[in-house]
Parts: C-alpha cells; structure tokens; sequence
C-alpha cells in the first residue's frame, strides 16, 4: 500500500505571476476606502472586488458569502448552507479598486479564465473554516500567509506561499481552510466558472 502524497486537487498555474509587493502596498490603499465585511462567520472577512452592474446589493450579505455544503454534527448528514448565486453576472470591477494594481490582475485573471465573485478573504489567527464544499473551484493569489497556512482537500494539507503564484483549488471536493500563525492570512480568491478540475490543459 502505498503512502505517498498527491495534490491532484491543488493546482500552480503556470506562466502568470503577479507582483506580491504592489499587492500588499494597493491593498493598504484600498483600506483606506472599503471595510472587510464580517459574513457572519467567526474570524474571516472578504472585501468584494467585482459585483453585478449596478447592483450594489450583490455585494452585500449572503452574495459575499454564496452557498455552500457542510456536514455539520455527529449524523454526518449534508446540508446545503446560504444561498446560490450567478456567478456570471459578476462582471464589473468594483471601483475602489481602480487604478490600482489589483484592477491589472483582474483584467489579466479574466482574459485567461471565466471568473465569477472575485473577493479579498482574510482569515484570522489560529483559526478555522468549517469542513465544506462549494459549487466551483477556486483561484487563489496569496497576498500575506505564513507557514501554518494551510488549506486542507480531503486528507490532504498543503501551503500556498505568497510569491506571485497563481493556483487553483477543487472546492467542490470536502475541504477546509486554517490559519495555525500570528498573523492574518490574505488571499486574491476567485470562483471559477469552469467547473471540470481536470480541464487544465485548456486554461492556458
């Protein structure tokens, strides 16, 4: 029986690399006009980065957070959390977030991949999300993380370094996300509206 480790569900995207620092340095700027929204789960916040055109709603209250599945207590039985969302709709760079280096990742982001929410996600220290799964894969951009950043598909942990790398996650596989540092833990998150995780031949 074999012991080895696969991370058939994490994916580095290759040939596209964004600069961490001019993230770090727009996101202290955007702070400076938008507030991280609290979701109504303990110890992790997003700031929206595109909504639906004009609809200021969408990026309120549940659209931030989107539905997903959980199995929530000792019967092991799926329920199905918030509510769906057409990812599709959401198509326009929110403008706190013009003319700032995060508008150039997203205009790249989107000429490569069909993306739905695009949020900032922040998790707190020495904390975790619930054991779930989502209706689509996820991209990631890690901006701040450390290494007791983990973010957990099945059986399987792995870190994401913020180093410019893009990487894309099968979330609709049972997974969870951990923040074991000191620091908060910040990530470019987006939805991914193609939902085949073994497509990569064709992302790029």
């Amino acid at each position: 029986m074999s012991n080895s480790i696969t991370f058939k569900d994490f994916y580095q995207v290759p040939n596209v690399k964004f600069d961490i620092s001019k993230l770090k340095s727009d996101l202290e700027e955007v702070l400076k006009k938008s507030k991280y929204q609290t979701l109504g789960i303990t110890n992790f916040h997003a700031i929206p980065m595109n909504k639906i055109p004009g609809d200021d709603n969408s990026i309120s209250g549940h659209n931030v957070r989107g539905v997903y599945w959980t199995k929530p207590d000792e019967t092991g039985k799926e329920v199905m959390r918030d509510k769906p969302i057409d990812e599709s709709k959401y198509t326009e760079l929110i403008s706190d977030f013009k003319n700032t280096y995060f508008e150039e990742v997203y205009k790249i982001l989107k000429s490569k991949f069909k993306l739905g929410r695009v949020r900032i996600l922040l998790k707190e220290p020495r904390s975790t999300l619930s054991w779930h799964k989502d209706p689509e894969p996820r991209l990631h951009v890690p901006i701040i993380t450390n290494p007791g950043c983990k973010m957990v598909i099945e059986d399987v942990a792995k870190h994401m370094p913020a180093d410019g790398n893009v990487w894309i996650t099968n979330n609709t596989r049972y997974h969870n996300f951990f923040n074991g540092g000191e620091q908060n833990r910040i990530h470019l998150v987006a939805c991914m509206l193609e939902n085949r995780f073994n497509w990569f031949e064709v992302f790029i």
